[in-house]
């Protein structure tokens, strides 16, 4: 605030010292009166607290477990790109409850509704509203946790924060929150296939205690539909096999166990993150982190990468058939400095087991007393199979935020053809 000093008297003064000079008396704080004035202040503007994400290709989820529905809003979507709810609608197939044995028993349909952004079957460039309807909520099941707290849920932590909560199936805590990520997901997606041929796939690579051996899958060749040949979604058979009888073993004794989930983006224009605090494995990092049940990330060579050498570690350069500059070698992950370098990009999300078990468990009330609590509701003995559609929808959402802003930043005008490409280079030519 701006302030100024005047010598009008205020109030409360005391008289000036007698013994002082005339000057001094002149210049006693008697004499003085400071008056402030206010400053406009510039109109402020508060984002919904934990429910957006992104900059230039932003998306709020709304919506609770045993709500009227769930979905999403995005805004900053391209327009005139060719869009219908069957885009959106297979990601979510992949995403439903009930769809195996292996998954919650829970039944949804899960089918989307767009309600805006969207005119003759192109985007219009203004915010897309995606629903998706709730309809088989069973409340009563959730009658013990209005008393208790679920171990390891976040229960407590939502009661410690907000001093109320929705009990029944978990409200925003609950994995129905992802439906609005992996609707959102879905256009991301079709935005990067169609802008520069780039393609997110994740898989199942661990269970428990089965763990696919590094190298068993070939990330240059993989597909869809070799994920989705099976329940738990490893492209492997004989360890997806292997996975689904772990899962099965804990299912039938009302346990649960946790797993790994590797994504991988082939054809990822280079350029996309920046330095320092907006790195693009610190977003990846941020918005994978950001799925229910996660505990651990790695990226590229990971922890493993410790226990090598410098030497053993770098990636070597060459320059291929096509002029272009290659990694002989790919520990940094398609990530180097921050920045995409148009190799393979490869990550590795660690979901810890279901909190919610059909087990006795020690725990406390709402009143702070120690009682035991047996869960009900229908929840997955394991979470992986359906994480993965989440994972990849959550690593779109990043890639294409980070294309728009490095076509915003860096490729408004022409590009140095020397050191640069076009960030939608025709994918024959990767």
């Amino acid at each position: 605030m701006a302030s100024s000093i005047t010598s009008k008297p205020f109030l409360g003064a005391t008289k000036p010292n007698s013994s002082l000079s005339p000057d001094l008396q002149r210049l006693s704080f008697s004499s003085l009166r400071i008056s402030i004035k206010p400053r406009t202040h510039k109109k402020l503007q508060i984002q919904a607290a934990g429910s957006t994400f992104g900059n230039y290709f932003r998306v709020t989820t709304f919506g609770e477990s045993h709500g009227g529905g769930v979905g999403c809003i995005v805004d900053g979507c391209p327009p005139r790109i060719p869009l219908s709810e069957a885009d959106l609608q297979g990601d979510l197939d992949r995403r439903r409850p009930g769809q195996s044995r292996i998954t919650t028993p829970r039944k949804e349909t899960d089918t989307c509704r767009i309600y805006s952004g969207v005119s003759e079957g192109v985007t219009t460039g203004t915010p897309i509203h995606v629903l998706v309807p709730n309809t088989d909520q069973r409340g009563h099941d959730y009658k013990e946790m209005s008393i208790a707290y679920r171990p390891s849920h976040a229960d407590a932590t939502y009661d410690m924060k907000y001093g109320v909560r929705a009990v029944q199936g978990g409200g925003r805590s609950s994995a129905r929150e992802t439906i609005g990520r992996v609707a959102s997901g879905a256009i991301a997606k079709k935005i990067l296939k169609l802008f520069s041929g780039t393609e997110v796939l994740a898989y199942v690579s661990q269970v428990h205690q089965v763990v696919l051996p590094d190298g068993s899958v070939d990330h240059d060749t993989v597909t869809l539909d070799q994920i989705e040949s099976n329940i738990v979604r490893c492209p492997n058979p004989d360890y997806a096999e292997k996975m689904i009888a772990a899962i099965d073993a804990v299912r039938t004794r009302g346990n649960s166990i946790g797993g790994v989930v590797t994504c991988i983006v082939r054809n990822a224009p280079r350029g996309l993150g920046s330095p320092v605090f907006d790195k693009l494995e610190a977003e990846l990092a941020k918005a994978v982190m950001s799925l229910p049940a996660t505990k651990g990330f790695e990226f590229g060579s990971g922890f493993a990468g410790t226990f090598l050498t410098g030497s053993e570690h770098n990636d070597e350069f060459y320059t291929d058939e096509h002029g272009r500059i290659r990694t002989r070698t790919n520990r940094s992950g398609g990530i180097q400095g921050g920045i995409s370098n148009g190799e393979i990009i490869n990550m590795r999300v660690a979901f810890k087991p279901t909190a919610t078990i059909g087990k006795k468990q020690h725990t406390v009330s709402r009143e702070k007393q120690e009682i035991e609590l047996l869960a009900r509701g229908r929840h997955d003995p394991c979470v992986v199979p359906r994480a993965v559609p989440m994972v990849e929808a959550m690593v779109a959402l990043v890639l294409v935020d980070q294309l728009m802003a490095q076509y915003a930043q860096c490729n408004l005008f022409p590009i140095n053809s020397e050191l640069q490409e076009p960030l939608n280079l025709e994918p024959a030519n990767i």
